[in-house]
Protein backbone atom coordinates (compact mmCIF):
# COMPACT_ATOMS: atom_id res chain seq x y z
CA UNK A 1 0.00 0.00 0.00
CA UNK A 2 2.39 2.51 1.00
CA UNK A 3 4.77 1.45 -2.17
CA UNK A 4 2.15 1.97 -4.32
CA UNK A 5 1.05 5.57 -2.83
CA UNK A 6 4.85 6.64 -3.17
CA UNK A 7 4.58 5.34 -7.20
CA UNK A 8 1.14 7.69 -7.53
CA UNK A 9 3.58 10.43 -5.52
CA UNK A 10 6.15 10.31 -7.82
CA UNK A 11 4.11 9.52 -10.46
CA UNK A 12 2.11 12.79 -9.86
CA UNK A 13 5.43 14.41 -9.57
CA UNK A 14 6.83 13.83 -12.44
CA UNK A 15 3.43 14.40 -14.53
CA UNK A 16 3.88 17.86 -13.04
CA UNK A 17 7.47 18.80 -13.36
CA UNK A 18 6.83 17.89 -17.05
CA UNK A 19 3.41 20.33 -17.54
CA UNK A 20 5.18 22.81 -15.82
CA UNK A 21 8.33 22.70 -18.08
CA UNK A 22 5.79 22.33 -20.92
CA UNK A 23 3.58 25.40 -20.03
CA UNK A 24 7.02 27.48 -19.72
CA UNK A 25 8.08 26.53 -23.08
CA UNK A 26 7.02 28.98 -26.35
CA UNK A 27 4.51 27.36 -28.33
CA UNK A 28 5.64 26.47 -31.62
CA UNK A 29 2.87 25.20 -33.67
CA UNK A 30 2.87 27.92 -36.12
CA UNK A 31 6.68 29.00 -37.53
CA UNK A 32 7.47 32.66 -36.39
CA UNK A 33 9.33 35.44 -38.68
CA UNK A 34 12.31 37.11 -36.75
CA UNK A 35 14.13 40.22 -39.04
CA UNK A 36 17.92 40.80 -38.54
CA UNK A 37 19.20 45.05 -39.42
CA UNK A 38 22.59 45.44 -41.35
CA UNK A 39 24.87 47.41 -38.50
CA UNK A 40 28.23 46.79 -37.72
CA UNK A 41 28.94 43.92 -35.41
CA UNK A 42 25.25 43.51 -34.64
CA UNK A 43 24.62 41.85 -37.75
CA UNK A 44 26.85 42.43 -41.29
CA UNK A 45 25.18 40.99 -44.79
CA UNK A 46 28.77 40.97 -46.26
CA UNK A 47 29.72 37.87 -43.54
CA UNK A 48 26.46 36.48 -42.42
CA UNK A 49 27.68 37.33 -38.68
CA UNK A 50 27.63 38.75 -36.12
CA UNK A 51 26.08 39.50 -32.44
CA UNK A 52 22.34 39.32 -33.08
CA UNK A 53 22.82 36.35 -35.41
CA UNK A 54 24.29 34.35 -32.91
CA UNK A 55 21.61 35.30 -30.52
CA UNK A 56 18.85 34.56 -32.54
CA UNK A 57 20.20 30.77 -33.00
CA UNK A 58 20.76 30.41 -29.32
CA UNK A 59 17.01 31.74 -29.05
CA UNK A 60 15.79 29.48 -31.94
CA UNK A 61 17.56 25.87 -30.16
CA UNK A 62 16.10 26.96 -26.65
CA UNK A 63 12.85 27.69 -27.60
CA UNK A 64 12.64 24.72 -30.04
CA UNK A 65 10.56 26.85 -32.33
CA UNK A 66 10.89 26.99 -36.41
CA UNK A 67 11.75 30.37 -37.12
CA UNK A 68 12.11 32.02 -40.31
CA UNK A 69 14.89 34.26 -40.36
CA UNK A 70 15.00 37.63 -42.73
CA UNK A 71 17.39 40.79 -43.26
CA UNK A 72 15.47 44.21 -43.93
CA UNK A 73 16.14 47.68 -43.41
CA UNK A 74 14.96 48.89 -39.84
CA UNK A 75 12.04 51.11 -40.74
CA UNK A 76 10.62 48.56 -42.13
CA UNK A 77 11.14 46.14 -39.16
CA UNK A 78 9.28 49.03 -36.81
CA UNK A 79 6.82 49.14 -39.45
CA UNK A 80 5.83 45.15 -39.65
CA UNK A 81 6.60 44.72 -35.35
CA UNK A 82 3.50 47.25 -35.27
CA UNK A 83 1.05 45.50 -37.82
CA UNK A 84 1.87 42.18 -36.48
CA UNK A 85 3.08 40.55 -39.51
CA UNK A 86 6.51 40.44 -37.94
CA UNK A 87 7.00 38.65 -35.21
CA UNK A 88 10.54 39.10 -33.41
CA UNK A 89 13.70 41.34 -33.95
CA UNK A 90 16.74 42.30 -31.83
CA UNK A 91 18.61 44.59 -29.97
CA UNK A 92 15.80 47.35 -30.34
CA UNK A 93 15.07 50.18 -27.66
CA UNK A 94 12.15 51.18 -25.89
CA UNK A 95 10.05 54.52 -26.90
CA UNK A 96 6.77 55.66 -25.35
CA UNK A 97 5.65 55.54 -28.73
CA UNK A 98 7.25 51.62 -29.61
CA UNK A 99 6.04 50.57 -25.63
CA UNK A 100 2.22 50.73 -27.22
CA UNK A 101 3.04 47.90 -30.16
CA UNK A 102 6.09 45.73 -28.75
CA UNK A 103 7.48 44.52 -25.77
CA UNK A 104 11.56 43.73 -24.89
CA UNK A 105 13.77 41.31 -23.27
CA UNK A 106 16.78 43.00 -23.12
CA UNK A 107 20.40 41.51 -23.30
CA UNK A 108 22.15 44.71 -24.21
CA UNK A 109 23.47 47.74 -22.56
CA UNK A 110 25.58 50.70 -24.12
CA UNK A 111 26.11 54.14 -24.43
CA UNK A 112 25.99 56.57 -27.79
CA UNK A 113 28.73 58.92 -28.92
CA UNK A 114 28.82 61.96 -31.58
CA UNK A 115 31.00 60.80 -34.27
CA UNK A 116 32.50 64.18 -35.68
CA UNK A 117 34.63 65.66 -38.33
CA UNK A 118 37.91 66.73 -37.30
CA UNK A 119 37.64 69.60 -39.59
CA UNK A 120 34.00 70.96 -37.90
CA UNK A 121 36.33 72.52 -35.11
CA UNK A 122 33.77 71.03 -32.67
CA UNK A 123 34.93 70.73 -29.06
CA UNK A 124 31.69 69.55 -27.42
CA UNK A 125 27.89 69.09 -28.28
CA UNK A 126 26.95 72.55 -27.86
CA UNK A 127 29.59 73.39 -30.61
CA UNK A 128 27.70 71.50 -33.05
CA UNK A 129 24.20 72.52 -32.47
CA UNK A 130 25.44 76.36 -32.63
CA UNK A 131 26.92 75.90 -35.73
CA UNK A 132 24.49 76.37 -38.63
CA UNK A 133 26.28 74.70 -41.60
CA UNK A 134 27.19 71.34 -39.92
CA UNK A 135 24.69 68.81 -40.40
CA UNK A 136 24.19 65.56 -38.82
CA UNK A 137 23.20 62.06 -40.31
CA UNK A 138 21.23 59.40 -38.96
CA UNK A 139 19.79 55.70 -40.10
CA UNK A 140 15.93 56.48 -40.57
CA UNK A 141 13.56 55.23 -37.73
CA UNK A 142 16.85 54.80 -35.01
CA UNK A 143 16.20 56.01 -31.42
CA UNK A 144 19.18 56.87 -29.69
CA UNK A 145 19.75 58.19 -25.82
CA UNK A 146 17.72 61.04 -24.61
CA UNK A 147 20.54 63.63 -25.65
CA UNK A 148 21.05 62.06 -28.79
CA UNK A 149 17.28 62.10 -29.30
CA UNK A 150 17.10 65.85 -27.91
CA UNK A 151 19.93 66.80 -30.78
CA UNK A 152 18.10 65.24 -33.83
CA UNK A 153 14.82 66.26 -32.62
CA UNK A 154 16.02 70.17 -32.86
CA UNK A 155 18.20 69.93 -35.51
CA UNK A 156 15.35 67.93 -37.60
CA UNK A 157 13.32 70.91 -37.25
CA UNK A 158 16.33 72.99 -38.53
CA UNK A 159 16.65 71.48 -41.31
CA UNK A 160 19.89 69.78 -40.27
CA UNK A 161 19.40 66.15 -40.64
CA UNK A 162 20.12 63.69 -43.57
CA UNK A 163 18.69 60.48 -42.98
CA UNK A 164 20.19 56.97 -44.29
CA UNK A 165 18.97 53.23 -44.29
CA UNK A 166 22.17 52.14 -42.90
CA UNK A 167 25.35 52.89 -41.77
CA UNK A 168 27.50 52.60 -45.21
CA UNK A 169 26.05 55.47 -46.76
CA UNK A 170 26.20 57.77 -43.86
CA UNK A 171 29.84 56.64 -44.06
CA UNK A 172 30.56 57.83 -47.29
CA UNK A 173 28.84 61.34 -46.69
CA UNK A 174 30.67 61.59 -43.85
CA UNK A 175 33.84 61.23 -45.86
CA UNK A 176 32.65 63.50 -48.39
CA UNK A 177 31.60 66.12 -46.44
CA UNK A 178 28.15 66.01 -46.97
CA UNK A 179 27.17 65.71 -43.20
CA UNK A 180 29.67 66.91 -40.46
CA UNK A 181 28.71 64.31 -38.07
CA UNK A 182 26.74 61.01 -37.46
CA UNK A 183 25.64 58.88 -34.19
CA UNK A 184 27.36 55.75 -33.20
CA UNK A 185 27.64 52.71 -30.77
CA UNK A 186 30.21 50.52 -29.79
CA UNK A 187 29.18 48.03 -32.54
CA UNK A 188 30.44 50.96 -35.30
CA UNK A 189 33.46 50.82 -34.18
CA UNK A 190 35.50 48.62 -36.42
CA UNK A 191 34.20 50.19 -39.26
CA UNK A 192 35.86 53.21 -38.24
CA UNK A 193 39.67 51.64 -38.96
CA UNK A 194 38.35 50.10 -41.98
CA UNK A 195 37.05 52.97 -43.66
CA UNK A 196 39.80 55.10 -42.66
CA UNK A 197 37.09 57.43 -40.76
CA UNK A 198 39.14 57.50 -37.37
CA UNK A 199 41.75 59.60 -38.91
CA UNK A 200 39.46 62.05 -39.91
CA UNK A 201 37.04 62.19 -36.79
CA UNK A 202 37.07 62.91 -33.13
CA UNK A 203 34.23 61.36 -30.86
CA UNK A 204 32.35 62.90 -28.42
CA UNK A 205 30.34 61.26 -25.46
CA UNK A 206 26.80 61.77 -24.90
CA UNK A 207 26.37 62.18 -21.40
CA UNK A 208 23.84 59.77 -20.60
CA UNK A 209 23.41 56.78 -19.21
CA UNK A 210 23.30 53.42 -20.91
CA UNK A 211 20.68 52.36 -23.06
CA UNK A 212 18.70 49.15 -22.63
CA UNK A 213 18.61 46.46 -25.87
CA UNK A 214 16.70 44.00 -26.49
CA UNK A 215 14.22 41.29 -28.30
CA UNK A 216 11.54 42.96 -29.98
CA UNK A 217 8.32 41.07 -30.10
CA UNK A 218 5.13 42.27 -31.28
CA UNK A 219 2.36 42.36 -29.53
CA UNK A 220 -0.17 41.99 -31.90
CA UNK A 221 1.70 38.93 -33.11
CA UNK A 222 2.22 37.42 -29.93
CA UNK A 223 -0.13 37.33 -26.62
CA UNK A 224 1.39 38.71 -23.51
CA UNK A 225 1.99 35.00 -22.03
CA UNK A 226 3.96 33.80 -25.01
CA UNK A 227 6.07 37.11 -24.78
CA UNK A 228 6.57 36.16 -21.20
CA UNK A 229 7.74 32.51 -22.49
CA UNK A 230 10.12 33.98 -24.62
CA UNK A 231 11.52 37.09 -22.38
CA UNK A 232 12.18 34.22 -19.67
CA UNK A 233 14.45 32.84 -22.70
CA UNK A 234 16.44 35.55 -23.27
CA UNK A 235 16.66 36.23 -19.15
CA UNK A 236 17.96 32.75 -19.13
CA UNK A 237 21.05 33.27 -21.87
CA UNK A 238 21.78 36.21 -19.77
CA UNK A 239 21.79 34.99 -16.52
CA UNK A 240 24.12 31.53 -17.59
CA UNK A 241 26.75 33.82 -19.09
CA UNK A 242 25.33 33.02 -23.02
CA UNK A 243 25.25 36.55 -23.97
CA UNK A 244 28.46 37.31 -22.40
CA UNK A 245 30.04 34.58 -24.32
CA UNK A 246 28.65 35.98 -27.46
CA UNK A 247 30.08 39.34 -26.90
CA UNK A 248 33.20 38.07 -25.75
CA UNK A 249 33.55 37.06 -29.52
CA UNK A 250 33.19 40.68 -30.88
CA UNK A 251 34.52 42.67 -27.69
CA UNK A 252 37.48 42.31 -25.70
CA UNK A 253 36.48 40.95 -22.03
CA UNK A 254 35.87 44.41 -20.16
CA UNK A 255 33.72 45.79 -22.60
CA UNK A 256 31.70 42.85 -23.56
CA UNK A 257 31.23 42.43 -19.49
CA UNK A 258 30.22 46.21 -19.14
CA UNK A 259 27.76 45.90 -22.24
CA UNK A 260 26.20 42.50 -20.84
CA UNK A 261 25.80 43.65 -17.09
CA UNK A 262 22.75 45.56 -15.78
CA UNK A 263 19.70 45.07 -13.38
CA UNK A 264 17.06 43.10 -14.90
CA UNK A 265 13.62 45.28 -15.86
CA UNK A 266 10.19 44.48 -16.59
Amino acid sequence: MVRGFAILVVSMFLCFGLGQSAAAAPDCSRPFTLALHDHGLLYSADTDTGIDKDVAEELIRRSGCRVIVNLMPRARIWQLIESGALDFSLSGITTVERDKFASFAWYISNKYYLLVRKDAAVRDLADFERNDRLRLGVIRSFRYSESANRLVDTLQQAGRVSQSGGLGPLYQVLIGNQIQAMIIEPFDYPALDEKQIRGISDIIEFNDPPVLHGLIMSKKALPAHEQEKWRKLVKDMHHDGTVRRIFEKYFPPELAAAMTTFEDQP
